[in-house]
């Protein structure tokens, strides 16, 4: 019990770096931002010292975030609904649909993350693998 509160006060320092961070380090004012919604996290029984932390990423039509990196997490995106542009360090840059999902390496530099569409919303889950200690999911470009 004391693991998940402790998991659960992470998700949400976590979090307020999403909520408060990301608007002030904006790449187009114009463009919709993401609404991040915490789902879950679980400590990893099987392996010592790691969390699991599950994020519920929307975009609006037109939305996107800005360009950010996860650290030292392994990331896993599941598009929930709607399409999602992506594209990590000088990838390809691909649009994933409802079902599809890609993996992304600890340290990789998430350049592109935004709803394909300028008509209709997206929703992305988005799953953390990192250490239970990491406080930081997500750090945002600076301008």
């Amino acid at each position: 019990m004391m693991i998940r509160t402790l998991s659960a006060a992470a998700v949400l320092v976590g979090l307020s770096i999403f909520g408060v961070a990301q608007p002030a380090f904006a790449a187009d004012a114009s463009a919709p931002h993401e609404t991040i919604t915490p789902a879950f996290t679980e400590a990893i029984a099987n392996v010592p010292g790691k969390t699991m932390t599950a994020l519920v990423v929307d975009y609006a039509p037109g939305g996107k975030s800005t360009p950010h990196r996860h650290g030292q997490a392994f990331v896993v995106g599941y598009v929930l609904s709607g399409a999602i542009r992506s594209r990590v360090n000088d990838g390809e840059e691909r649009v994933y649909h409802a079902g599809e999902h890609w993996t992304e390496k600890p340290g990789v530099h998430h350049t592109v993350s935004e709803n394909a569409s300028d008509a209709e919303p997206a929703r992305l889950l988005a799953i953390f693998v990192a250490d239970t200690k990491d406080k930081k999911l997500v750090t945002f470009d600076k301008k």
